[in-house]
């Protein structure tokens, strides 16, 4: 059998590695989307000449065609690559089920990831999956936790952080969501009690064998939600992100502090200048991205245990980390490795080892320290 997968946005940063990542496999047929159908069949042509799998282009858009699409293309799954989510409602995902696919994105908003579940009922009265966060965060992470979960007799506190190459391509949508909680306050798990904090502060310096030293600060992200909800007995869940170029980072940095105090407002729209303004110097720094997930608690012994995971990737493939836990859980849907239905946040979905596995093609390598 041919699962028949709707990338949509197939042609964006996200989209198109996941597109080329299923154009290996024989037992998919992919549908490239977006609203530029020159450039989404541009991929295909630039893939087909080593693809296994069928590829085909389509325009869609989803504020005003998605339906009518979605009969004329009848897709097994859509994956919805198409962001920014955190000015987006569930309207694709009730829409996908309504017509009876599968449904995952790579969402990255705290609000929409946290809440999905709400679709929980529609899904499974249709017998499929919806899936909200089905990238580094929770999908990663979240997966990251469970692998070692059980070494702990209590894990107390993760902490987390995202570091790209300056290097690595930076995509409009990724901006926008960015900017959308720089200087921003939000809630935080932060030793047993919910804290206000602030996007893009509290810095904190972390240094990693063979990368060197990198700038964190405070982002808000759907772990900071969903990770406490599926391990209560945590007291502390708390994210970072970083910009490997000091004079961003700190820039940023500042841009929060102009939006804390009320001078500043809407970054987001400021986000294609700053975009250009970031490109400007995208030959500076390196092309290797870090992610790192601390993990701290008891051992079955009584004694105290940390643990700190980390995913390194050079030559620029950073970006395929964000893009894989689609991949992986569309292979598992075309081969019925992944029973049941629902609709949930990207958690307990697929292991550690299965997400590693998938990222063997590239310059990306995960380690686990005792500290």
């Amino acid at each position: 059998m041919t699962m028949r997968v709707l990338v949509l946005g197939g042609y964006g940063q996200f989209g198109r590695r996941i597109v080329d990542a299923l154009s290996g496999d024989a037992d998919m047929s992919v549908i490239v989307a977006g609203r530029d159908i020159a450039r989404a069949q541009a991929l295909c042509d630039a893939l087909m000449p080593k693809a296994r799998a069928t590829l085909t282009a389509a325009r869609i858009d989803i504020a005003s065609d998605y339906d009518a699409a979605l009969a004329q293309l009848r897709p097994d799954l859509v994956i919805h690559t198409a962001g920014p989510f955190q000015s987006l409602d569930y309207d694709v995902a009730r829409a996908t089920l309504r017509f009876g696919a599968h449904y995952v994105d790579l969402a990255d908003g705290r609000a929409f990831v946290e809440s999905f579940d709400v679709l929980d009922a529609e899904a499974k009265a249709a017998g499929r999956w919806a899936i909200s966060g089905a990238s580094s965060v929770p999908g990663l992470s979240g997966a990251v936790l469970a692998a070692h979960a059980d070494r702990f007799a209590s894990m107390d506190v993760v902490e987390a952080g995202i570091s790209p190459g300056n290097r690595t391509e930076r995509g409009l949508a990724t901006t926008q969501a960015i900017l959308g909680y720089v200087g921003r306050p939000f809630s935080v798990l932060r030793d047993g009690a919910w804290r206000r904090e602030y996007g893009w502060q509290s810095l904190r310096r972390v240094r990693f064998d063979g990368v060197g030293a990198r700038w964190f600060a405070r982002c808000e992200v759907p772990d900071l939600g969903v990770l406490p909800r599926r391990w209560p007995g945590l007291r502390t869940c708390d994210f970072r992100a970083g910009l490997e170029m000091r004079r961003m980072h700190f820039g940023l940095w500042t841009l929060g502090w102009l939006v804390r105090c009320g001078v500043l407002r809407r970054l987001p729209d400021r986000a294609g200048a700053l975009l250009a303004m970031s490109n400007h110097w995208l030959e500076r720094g390196s092309d290797t991205g870090v992610m790192y997930v601390d993990m701290t608690g008891r051992a079955h012994d009584g004694e105290a245990l940390r643990l700190r995971w980390t995913i390194v990737a050079r030559d620029g493939d950073g970006p395929q980390i964000p893009a894989t836990a689609a991949v992986v859980l569309a292979r598992k849907l075309a081969r019925d490795a992944l029973p049941g239905s629902g609709a949930r946040a990207c958690l307990d979905l697929f292991t550690l080892d299965e997400f590693v596995e998938a990222l063997a093609p590239f310059a990306i390598e995960a380690t686990l320290q005792t500290r």
